[in-house]
């Protein structure tokens, strides 16, 4: 009897548990997690959303260009702007090709199985290969449309350069509106990137702060204009 009535208050409580586990509020903001750990913490003097993408439970062998992301729970946005400040570092297990990956993704759909993404690697903005630089800014739209498939079919579409580097604060604004976006860095002025046609098939949902293997990423100011 008393081992019945021990499964049936942890039936009652593991719920809540679990929903604790899977949430993080932020900014007056709530997340769910998605495949990734997060946590807020102070950095140089500042709270801010730490994010890094669970290697435990999601290993690398399971694919990049995933929806490892904390993502805004309750919004559906089909248009509108989204701006927040990311800084990236290289955790120390980082494997050889780690990049700094850190961006955002936007129209998550319900299930995270369809969105759109804009992310950046930090390292690639000064390195001293011209290639590699040209490789700072990346579009994909998951499922379908990774950054290797897109690399190989549409050649420079969508992929650019822009000046960036690790540990340091920069400020990322997409507006997106139908089948375009645009990606603005530091307050500039003119986009530093522009997609003219996204590949996506979701046409509305939620905001997610994205990372990726290896980076240890930090987001702060988040802004979402319908």
């Amino acid at each position: 009897m008393i081992n019945r009535i021990l499964i049936f208050l942890l039936t009652l409580v593991s719920p809540f548990y679990i929903l604790e586990a899977q949430t993080i509020r932020f900014e007056g903001k709530e997340f769910s997690l998605s495949h990734v750990k997060a946590s807020v913490v102070q950095l140089n003097g500042e709270e801010v959303l730490r994010v890094v993408r669970d290697m435990d439970s999601f290993p690398f062998e399971k694919g990049v260009d995933e929806p490892t992301f904390v993502k805004l729970t309750d919004l559906d946005l089909e248009n509108g702007s989204v701006g927040v400040k990311v800084l990236s570092r290289l955790l120390p297990n980082a494997p050889a090709f780690s990049r700094g990956f850190i961006g955002l993704a936007y129209r998550i759909n319900d299930d995270n199985s369809a969105y759109e993404s804009i992310y950046i690697r930090p390292t690639n903005g000064r390195a001293e290969d011209q290639i590699r630089r040209n490789h700072s800014i990346q579009y994909y739209a998951y499922p379908e449309y990774k950054f290797d498939r897109l690399r190989k079919e549409f050649p420079e579409q969508f992929e650019t350069y822009a000046d960036m580097g690790l540990d340091e604060w920069i400020t990322m604004r997409i507006e997106f509106d139908g089948k375009s976006a645009k990606l603005f860095l530091n307050g500039q002025e003119q986009p530093a990137f522009l997609v003219k046609k996204m590949l996506g098939s979701s046409k509305t949902g939620s905001i997610g702060l994205w990372v990726e293997v290896g980076t240890e990423g930090f987001f702060k100011e988040l802004k979402i204009n319908p």
